[in-house]
């Protein structure tokens, strides 16, 4: 792991744990560091083993399709087509799967990182708290920023990476380009192909929409 500033360790803790932490993250001021942190990672833990073992799911859905095909068809080009099509899906999904599980490599000094580094425990744990606290609002910035799509359907991780920028970018007085640039280094790590790209669009507009507000 590079070196990298406690904010951006944080950020990514918070945004491994954020789906799994208890209902009411509040209590997370009243905990010890130690359990803390401890709450922290195990909720990271599960998260990335739900997103791998999703990612790969999609996978195996895509291989199997793309096998039926070609069993079922009489070499059409359209069938053949599809079946590349569906072929190329399950690449993608698996080479997504690998990038996830890279990122456990990293897991071992992330956690000595937390365990050893106040700023990082701290600002995991405003950021978890903010977007709890303002999610309703935070949710309708990001709806109102979505082309043609609902906040509901997006993948966990995309939803929970734009809702950390925007709590940020809202609520922290975190500046925008900041945000965006970090929300998109985590889509890197943790979304799709094209997430980081489709991060980036969504957080510029939600700046957009401010803008004009």
């Amino acid at each position: 792991m590079q070196r990298r500033k406690p904010q951006q360790i944080a950020r990514e803790l918070a945004l491994l744990s954020l789906s799994q932490l208890p209902v009411n993250p509040k209590k997370l001021d009243k905990l010890p560091d130690e359990q803390l942190v401890a709450k922290l990672v195990l909720g990271a833990v599960r998260t990335l083993t739900t997103e791998v073992q999703d990612t790969l799911n999609n996978a195996a859905g895509e291989l199997q399709r793309s096998n039926d095909r070609l069993l079922t068809s009489q070499t059409r080009a359209s069938d053949l087509n599809t079946a590349r099509t569906m072929l190329q899906e399950a690449i993608t999904y698996t080479q997504t799967a690998i990038n996830q599980l890279g990122t456990a490599v990293d897991f071992p000094e992330l956690i000595q990182l937390a365990n050893q580094d106040k700023d990082v425990r701290n600002y995991a744990k405003e950021l978890v708290i903010t977007v709890d606290e303002n999610r309703n609002l935070i949710d309708k910035m990001i709806s109102d920023a979505l082309v043609d799509w609902q906040v509901t359907r997006l993948a966990q991780i995309d939803r929970d990476i734009l809702q950390i920028a925007v709590a940020e970018m809202n609520f922290m007085a975190v500046p925008p380009s900041i945000a965006i640039n970090e929300a998109v280094e985590l889509a890197k790590r943790y979304s799709g192909d094209d997430g980081h790209r489709f991060i980036n669009g969504v957080l510029r507009r939600v700046t957009e929409h401010k803008q004009t507000a």
